[in-house]
């Protein structure tokens, strides 16, 4: 790998996102000099303060720069001088919009803005983080087990979310394979995203599927299951398909070796953190049918990638929800 004398720059685009601060946090903490983008830079405090939480002290390799993925400004003044650009930033709502083009286009567009500006600035490698969501949806997934060469089927009937995740990473290879220009491009598709909230920093999945069952709003299990991964996990899996040759031109799936039901993750909490559950509505199990195999063996083998397990991740999320070290 890379001499820490050596070190290049690296753009992160949404740094005030969950994974987004985890991987800036990472990438400072491995020497990196670290560019991220915010829609707003009033928000400036927010990543500093969630940065000192994770440990860093000194910020002179962090470099913030206000751009929205909707605007062309300042795209040009975040990529200069990159190596490598993660494109982590993505909108991600609590319920589905009237409109999907809400959320389609910009996840579309906001995609193609950042990889033009990187090919036009000479970046070596950008790495997208797309979802499962373009991976594992619209066909049976009785006896399937879910790989990187599956894709969720843009005729079939989709929730907006779904749908702009498999659209923005299609229009992503498509840009590489004609417009590239040598640019090498490499997809995380990570599940739930759960672990520690560093400087109140959190996602849709912790706030539905932790919060929601810790403080009783969630009072019935939805027909689905999710796979789980720590967030540490996915920034740690997107420096490795940064820096590897072998990323390059490849997508990986995101997930520790489980796939959970919300009745699933009350039991751990339950059972493991019990002085944490005197909210906890009873949940009931949901069919075994809504069970989806997926394989994380890609990412463990070409990357060596080694995820902590689905409840380290949950139970990291729990503890630093409920103000627990």
């Amino acid at each position: 790998m890379e001499n820490v004398q050596t070190k290049k720059t690296v753009l992160v685009t949404g740094g005030t996102g969950f994974l987004g601060i985890h991987t800036v946090l990472q990438l400072l903490q491995q020497g990196y000099h670290v560019k991220t983008t915010l829609r707003s830079i009033a928000k400036k405090e927010l990543i500093v303060k969630a940065l000192k939480e994770g440990g860093v002290t000194d910020f002179s390799n962090l470099t913030l720069i206000e751009a929205d993925l909707t605007s062309d400004r300042n795209w040009e003044e975040a990529v200069k001088g990159c190596e490598y650009v993660l494109h982590v930033a993505s909108p991600f709502p609590a319920q589905d919009p009237k409109d999907e083009d809400e959320l389609i286009i910009p996840a579309r567009d906001g995609a193609l803005r950042v990889l033009k500006a990187s090919r036009d600035a000479g970046v070596k490698r950008v790495v997208l983080t797309s979802s499962f969501a373009a991976v594992g949806y619209s066909r049976d997934a009785k006896n399937h087990v879910f790989t990187e060469k599956d894709w969720t089927d843009l005729d079939a009937p989709l929730p907006a979310y779904i749908k702009s995740k498999t659209v923005a990473e299609k229009s992503a290879w498509e840009f590489i394979e004609k417009e590239g220009n040598g640019l090498e491009l490499a997809v995380i598709n990570p599940v739930g995203i759960f672990g520690p909230v560093i400087g109140g920093i959190t996602s849709a999945s912790l706030d539905i599927a932790v919060s929601g069952i810790l403080n009783g709003s969630m009072d019935k299990t939805p027909p689905f299951t999710m796979g789980v991964v720590d967030v540490r996990d996915v920034a740690d899996l997107h420096i490795k398909a940064m820096l590897y040759p072998e990323a390059n031109g490849e997508r990986f799936i995101a997930t520790s070796d489980v796939v959970m039901s919300f009745y699933d993750v009350a039991e751990l909490f339950k059972k493991e953190r019990p002085q944490y559950t005197f909210e906890i509505k009873e949940l009931e199990p949901i069919s075994k049918e809504f069970y989806k195999a997926m394989s994380n063996q890609k990412a463990k083998t070409i990357l060596n990638w080694i995820p902590r397990s689905h409840d380290e991740a949950l139970l990291a999320s729990a503890d630093s929800l409920m103000g627990k070290s």
